[in-house]
C-alpha cells in the first residue's frame, strides 16, 4: 500500500496497491479509535470499505506544511472493484436513529455528525455524466484518498442525488484561480479541462456542508456541459418515499399480493441555476503506450532514490513511504503510478502539478515528476539545514542558562554571591549610609525594601519598585557642597569671565556676604533679563564656580508638560521624576545651582501649565517642602539658588514674576563691547582657530570698524561670529599658502566679512521742519526713531476741521498715543500762538519710518507733539537732540523704561542733547560715566519745558 502525502497546504492523499487481497467485510472493526491507524469518526454497524483494508495496517500521511485538519483519515487500497452505494436510511433503526440525530443511538448533544461509509461496488470503465467539483491548490491524482468539502447547496443536493442514486462519483476539475474559493465555476474556461475520476468512499453531511473522503480513478476530459433536471429537496423526497411506502403495503395486503414488491422510488429533481455549472461530461484519457525503456528505467530509478532522500531527511514522509515501498513493490515499478506518487509528494505550484497530470507521455511525465522531486529535495535539505541550526542555538541558550544556574547555586553555597533580592537591598542601603535620611523618607525606603523582598524577579512589579528605590536612594539626602565664602576670590571669578554686568556682579557678592555672617548657605531665587547675546546663560556658570557650588542647567522654552518639572506618576510606564530630581541626583549635592533659562517663553498646552507649577518650585516659603509626583515624598530645595533668565519681563506671569528678584542686564555701549572683544573674544576665537598672535594681528580700529558697522545690536553674539569669521578666513590664507601671516586693517576687513551692514548713523544729518528723533527700545536693545509729519491736503475752506492719518505700522499703543499727542499739540498751539489754525485745518500725514517693523510703546508721546509743531510753524528742532517720554493729555510727561539702552542708542549716533522724564532721573544717574560722557541732559515733567528747549529761536510761522 503507498499512503504519501500531497503538496503542503493542501488535503490529504493517500494511495493504495492494486495487488491487495479484496477485503473482507467485516473490516477491522475500529471505531475511529485506536484500532485503526487512521483514526476515522465512528462509522456505525455500516464498515467503511477504508477500514476494511486494514490488513497489513496502511498509515495516513500528513502534509510537510501548515497542520493538517483535526481529523485524520485511513490509507484505502485501490480495489478494482468498488462500490455501489448502499443506502443508509435503509438500514435497521438504530443507525437511522444514528444519522438523523434521533432515537437511542443518536450521538450526545453537540457532537458531530458521523462519517457515513458506503459498501464496495464495482467501478464501471466508463461513467460519462458526473458532477463537477472545482478545487484550488492541488488537484487529486488516480489511487490517492483526498478530503474535500462541499458548500454549494445546488452541488450538495446534487451529490446526495447521486449517492441515493449508488453513483457515489464525481469529476474533481483544478480551478485556474486559486483566489476562488467556490465548489463550483460559471463557466468550463475557469476550470483545467483534464482532471480525475473519483469515488466518494465516505460521506459526513454537516446540514450546511458535505464533507467527503474520496479517491481518484483515472484522468478524464471535459466534452461539453450538462443540464441538471430539478429535484426535489432531501426531506421532501423521504416524506414522500414513507408515504408511497406505506401506501404500497396497504394495497399489497387488500389485494393479497406478494409482500416482497419492489417499490420504485420517483424522484424529482430540483432545477439548478443556468450559471453553474454542476454536471459535464467527460471521456477516459488514455495515456501513449510505451515501452520499458532504458530511459524510463533510469528515470524510475532515479525517482525511487529521490523519494528515500526526502523520506530521510523528513520524518513526516519516512515511515508510510517505507511501508508502501517495501510492501507494493508493483507499485514501485509501475511507472504511470510512481509520476502520479512522485508529484502528490512535492509542493510544488498548482499549475505544475496539473501539468503532470495532464500528461499522457509516460516518460514525459517521469522526467516532469523527477523536476518537481528535485526540487523539493532541496527545500527539504534547507528545511533540515535551518531546523538544525535553531535547534543548536536553542541547545546554547540552553546549555548557558543551566550553567549560570549552577555557578549561582555554587557561588551561593561558597558564600561568594548573594541572592538578587538580597544584593539589590545592600546596594541600596550602602548608598544610604553617610546620607542624613529624613524619617518619613526613610519609612518609605524600608516599605519599599520590604515590599520589594516578596516580590518575583521577573514581574513588572518588581522593576517598577526597583526603579523607585534608586531614584529614592540616588537623592543627596543631607549633602551640600562646601561653599566659597571669600568676596575677594569670588570677585576675581566673575571678573575673569565677564566684563561690566556690575548690578549681577554686586548681587551675588552680597549673596555671598549675607551667607559669611549668618554662618550658613541659603537659597535664592534670582531673574536677569536683558536682550541677547549679554551673558544672562553664561554669567551663571561663573556665578557657580564663584560660589562652589555645582551647576544645573534646564530650558523651559516652548515646555508645556508640567511633569517635565514635576515628574510623572508612577503608574504610568517609562515615568520618571521631574528635572529638579534629575539635578539632584546628577549633581549629588542638595545646594546647587539651578539655571532656568527662557522663563519667558514657557509655553501651555493640554498637558497643563509649567508657569504655574514653577510657583511652588520659586517660592521659598514653599520649596522646602516640594513634592514630586514620582518620588512622592518632600525634597528640601531650600539651599538651592535658581536663577532665571528672560528677555522680556512682559510675558512672565504676575505670580511668578512677584517670587523672583529682578535684575536687568542691558545691552553693552561700543565701548563695553570693544573691552569685551580684546579680553575675551579675539583670544577665544584664536585658540578655536589654531592660531596665535604671530600669525594674526586684528587692532582695535578693526573692532572699532566691526562694532560700528556690523554689529549694533546690545549684545556681543554676532560681533563673536564676525570675530570667528575673520579668523578662519586667515587660518584658510595662511593654511593654503596664499600669506605667512595676516594682518587685518580697517581697509581689508571687507575682504573678511563683506559689505558693511550700517553705512550711516542716523536717517538724518539736519532734521528739516516736521522731523524729530525719538528714542525707542526693544529686547535687541536701544535706538533712534525718527518720527516724521507732512501736509497730506492743504485746508478745506468748507470743512475747518483737520485730520491725521497714521502709517508705520504701529501697535494700538502707539496709535492711542499719537492721537493724545495730536490732540494736545492742538490745544497748546491755540495757547501758544492764536492766530496759527494749521493743526485745526490741515490734513496731517504722521509716519514712522522702517515700516516692516512693528512699533508699540507710548514712549514716542512728547517727540509726535514736538513733530507736530515743528511741521505747524515751519520751524525745525535744535539739532542733534532727541527726546523720549510718554505724555498725558494735559501735557505732562510721564516716566518710560530702557533708559540706559536709549541712552546707548542716542550716543552711538551722535546725540549730543537727549531729554527724558523727570521720574527717570535715578536710572540715568545710574549709567556709567563713560556712556554719559559728553551728553547734555534735561529732565523735564511738564511740555512747556520741552518747548523751550527744542525751539530756541522761532522762525516767522508758516502755517
Amino acid at each position: 500500500m503507498c499512503a504519501t502525502a500531497g503538496s503542503r497546504g493542501g488535503a490529504v492523499a493517500v494511495s493504495a496497491a492494486a495487488e491487495w487481497p479484496r477485503p473482507a467485510t467485516s473490516g477491522c472493526g475500529a471505531a475511529g479509535g485506536r484500532g485503526c491507524p487512521g483514526g476515522l469518526a465512528p462509522l456505525g454497524p455500516a464498515r467503511s470499505a477504508v477500514h476494511a483494508a486494514c490488513s497489513p495496517p496502511p498509515v495516513g500521511l500528513w502534509p510537510a506544511g501548515p497542520a493538517p485538519r483535526p481529523w485524520p483519515v485511513s490509507s484505502v487500497p485501490a480495489p478494482r472493484d468498488t462500490c455501489v452505494a448502499r443506502q443508509p436510511w435503509r438500514g435497521d433503526a438504530r443507525r437511522r436513529g444514528a444519522e438523523d440525530g434521533g432515537g437511542s443511538g443518536a450521538d450526545p448533544a453537540g457532537a458531530p455528525p458521523a462519517m457515513t461509509a458506503l459498501t464496495p461496488l464495482l467501478i464501471p470503465e466508463r461513467f460519462p455524466n458526473v458532477p463537477l467539483i472545482a478545487v484550488t491548490r492541488n488537484p487529486v491524482f488516480p489511487r490517492f484518498i483526498k478530503i474535500l468539502e462541499v458548500k454549494n447547496k445546488k452541488l450538495v443536493e446534487l451529490l446526495r442525488r447521486k449517492v441515493r442514486l449508488a453513483q457515489p462519483y464525481a469529476g474533481v476539475f483544478l480551478k485556474k484561480d486559486d483566489n476562488n474559493e467556490s465548489d463550483v465555476v460559471e463557466n468550463l474556461n475557469e476550470i483545467y479541462q483534464t482532471g480525475t475520476f473519483v469515488q466518494i468512499h465516505e460521506m459526513q453531511d454537516l446540514g450546511d456542508k458535505l464533507r467527503m473522503i474520496v479517491m481518484g480513478h483515472r484522468r478524464i476530459r471535459i466534452n461539453k456541459q450538462l443540464e441538471v433536471e430539478p429535484e426535489e429537496s432531501e426531506s421532501e423526497n423521504k416524506q414522500k418515499a414513507r408515504r408511497k411506502l406505506k401506501r404500497s403495503k396497504r394495497e399489497a395486503e387488500e389485494e393479497e399480493g406478494p409482500k416482497d414488491q419492489t417499490v420504485e422510488l420517483v424522484l424529482e429533481p430540483v432545477a439548478a441555476s443556468p450559471e453553474e455549472v454542476l454536471m459535464v461530461e467527460v471521456d477516459n484519457v488514455v495515456h501513449e503506450d510505451f515501452q520499458i525503456t532504458e530511459e524510463v528505467k533510469a528515470l524510475t530509478a532515479e525517482i525511487v532514490k529521490t523519494i528515500r532522500d526526502i523520506i530521510a531527511l523528513n520524518p513526516l514522509y519516512r515511515e508510510s513511504v517505507l511501508q508502501m515501498m517495501q510492501a507494493g513493490q508493483r507499485v514501485v515499478d509501475n511507472p504511470i503510478y510512481l509520476s502520479d506518487m512522485g508529484a502528490a509528494l512535492t509542493g510544488a505550484e498548482s499549475h505544475e502539478l496539473q501539468d503532470i497530470l495532464e500528461e499522457t507521455n509516460i516518460p514525459k511525465r517521469l522526467y516532469k515528476a523527477l523536476s518537481l522531486l528535485k526540487k523539493e529535495y532541496e527545500l527539504s535539505k534547507l528545511q533540515q539545514r535551518l531546523g538544525r541550526e535553531v535547534e543548536e542555538k536553542i541547545k546554547q541558550t540552553h546549555r548557558k542558562y543551566l550553567l549560570q544556574e549552577q555557578l549561582k547555586i555554587i557561588k551561593k553555597e561558597l558564600g561568594l554571591e548573594k541572592e538578587d533580592k538580597d544584593a539589590i537591598e545592600e546596594k541600596f542601603r550602602e548608598r544610604l549610609k553617610d546620607l542624613v535620611v529624613p524619617k518619613h523618607v526613610m519609612e518609605v525606603i524600608d516599605e519599599e525594601l520590604n515590599k520589594l523582598g516578596l516580590l518575583d524577579n521577573h514581574s513588572s512589579e518588581f522593576n517598577v519598585t526597583r526603579n523607585y528605590l534608586d531614584w529614592l536612594t540616588s537623592i543627596p539626602w543631607g549633602k551640600c557642597s562646601e561653599e566659597n565664602l571669600e568676596l575677594t576670590r569670588a570677585r576675581a571669578v566673575l571678573e575673569e569671565d565677564h566684563y561690566g554686568m556690575d548690578d549681577v556682579k554686586k548681587r551675588i557678592l552680597e549673596f555671598i556676604a549675607v551667607s559669611q555672617l549668618r554662618g550658613s548657605t541659603q537659597g535664592k531665587i534670582l531673574c536677569f533679563y536683558g536682550p541677547p547675546g549679554v551673558g544672562k546663560t553664561s554669567i551663571a556658570r561663573s556665578i557657580a564656580r564663584a560660589l562652589n557650588r555645582e551647576y544645573f542647567r534646564f530650558s523651559v522654552g516652548g515646555m508645556t508638560d508640567v511633569a517635565e518639572i514635576k515628574g510623572h506618576r508612577r503608574t504610568y510606564v517609562g515615568a520618571m521624576p521631574g528635572k529638579i530630581i534629575q539635578c539632584l541626583k546628577k549633581t549629588k549635592t542638595e545646594n546647587p545651582l539651578i539655571l532656568i533659562d527662557e522663563v519667558d517663553k514657557i509655553g501651555r498646552g493640554y498637558q497643563g501649565d509649567p508657569s504655574s507649577a514653577l510657583l511652588e518650585l520659586l517660592d521659598p516659603e514653599q520649596n522646602s517642602n516640594f513634592l514630586d509626583h514620582y518620588l512622592d515624598v518632600p525634597v528640601d530645595l531650600s539651599k538651592v539658588l535658581f536663577i532665571c533668565t528672560a528677555n522680556v519681563t512682559d510675558t512672565i506671569p504676575e505670580p511668578l514674576r512677584d517670587r523672583m528678584e529682578m535684575i536687568n542686564v542691558s545691552g553693552y555701549v561700543a565701548q563695553e563691547k570693544l573691552a569685551i572683544a580684546e579680553r575675551y573674544l579675539v583670544p577665544q576665537a584664536r585658540v578655536l582657530s589654531g592660531l596665535d598672535e604671530s600669525k594674526t594681528k586684528i587692532s582695535s580700529d578693526v573692532l572699532t570698524v566691526l562694532i560700528k558697522q556690523y554689529c549694533r545690536e546690545s549684545g556681543v553674539r554676532n560681533l563673536q561670529k564676525q570675530v570667528e569669521k575673520v579668523l578662519r578666513k586667515s587660518a584658510y590664507k595662511i593654511v593654503s599658502g596664499e600669506a605667512e601671516t595676516v594682518e587685518v586693517t580697517p581697509e581689508n576687513l571687507q575682504d573678511f566679512v563683506g559689505k558693511p551692514i550700517f553705512t550711516v548713523d542716523r536717517m538724518y544729518d539736519l532734521t528739516p521742519p516736521g522731523v524729530v528723533m525719538g528714542l525707542a527700545w526693544t529686547a535687541m536693545g536701544g535706538s533712534t526713531l525718527f518720527i516724521e509729519t507732512s501736509l497730506r491736503r492743504p485746508k478745506d475752506k468748507e470743512n475747518k476741521d483737520g485730520s491725521l492719518e497714521i502709517t508705520g505700522q504701529l501697535g494700538d499703543v502707539m496709535k492711542e498715543s499719537a492721537k493724545i499727542a495730536y490732540t494736545f499739540a492742538r490745544a497748546f498751539l491755540m495757547q501758544k500762538e492764536p492766530t496759527i489754525d494749521f493743526l485745526v485745518t490741515s490734513h496731517i500725514h504722521l509716519h514712522v519710518p522702517e515700516g516692516a517693523t512693528p512699533k508699540d510703546g507710548p514712549s514716542a508721546g512728547c517727540t509726535i507733539v514736538t513733530a507736530l509743531l515743528s511741521l505747524a510753524m515751519n520751524s525745525p528742532v535744535r539739532q542733534n537732540m532727541a527726546m523720549t517720554g510718554e505724555v498725558s493729555l494735559t501735557g505732562k510727561i510721564l516716566p518710560v523704561g530702557g533708559i540706559k539702552e536709549k541712552t546707548i542708542a542716542a550716543k552711538r549716533a551722535g546725540v549730543t542733547c537727549i531729554i527724558l522724564p523727570s521720574e527717570n532721573k535715578k536710572d540715568y544717574y545710574d549709567l556709567a560715566d563713560f556712556i554719559t560722557e559728553g551728553l547734555e541732559v534735561h529732565f523735564v515733567d511738564h511740555y512747556n519745558k520741552i518747548f523751550d528747549i527744542v525751539f530756541p529761536e522761532l522762525d516767522t510761522p508758516g502755517g
